[in-house]
């Protein structure tokens, strides 16, 4: 009965769970794929299998593009704050070449980020360009000058 069964509903079981871990002779001596296992002619198989490698090829260069735009986006944004350089992104983007640019969303958000940094950047230069010497004579003489009509108003002091 169980013989009669396998017979009856195993070749749509395999092919509806996968196929199982038996290779009962369809699959050929090594395990790879054949037309026969797959179900289709000869010709469908062949086409079947370039479609599969032409897809791999596609899936395998648009990873390597994304990975190669956030290589650049690394490497602008090292630039940009002055940090250390990465050997691996700038071997990255030197493989990938002219072609790849940051992405257009990550490329937003550095420029407003570089508008904020503009806007703060001149107090920023501002302070930093200040001489100190002026400013500490300025506050002393308004220290002084202060204290004097302080104590020309004030009869405590």
């Amino acid at each position: 009965m169980a013989f009669l069964m396998n017979q009856m509903l195993g070749d749509k079981l395999k092919s509806f769970t996968g196929g199982g871990g038996e290779g009962n002779g369809k699959a050929g001596a090594e395990g790879k794929e054949t037309a026969e296992s797959k179900g289709m002619s000869r010709e469908e198989f062949e086409e079947y299998q370039k479609q599969m490698v032409e897809e791999k090829i596609q899936r395998d260069k648009d990873f390597a593009t994304k990975k190669a735009e956030r290589a650049n986006l690394r490497v602008a944004l090292r630039d940009k704050y002055r940090l250390p350089d990465s050997t691996q992104d700038t071997a990255l983007v030197e493989m990938a070449g002219d072609d790849i640019d940051v992405p257009e969303e990550l490329a937003k958000m550095v420029d407003e980020d570089e508008e904020e940094e503009e806007a703060n950047d001149s107090f920023l230069n501002r302070l930093q360009n200040l001489d100190m010497d002026t400013l500490k004579t300025k506050a002393q003489a308004t220290m002084t000058e202060m204290k004097q009509n302080a104590e020309e108003k004030c009869t405590l002091m």
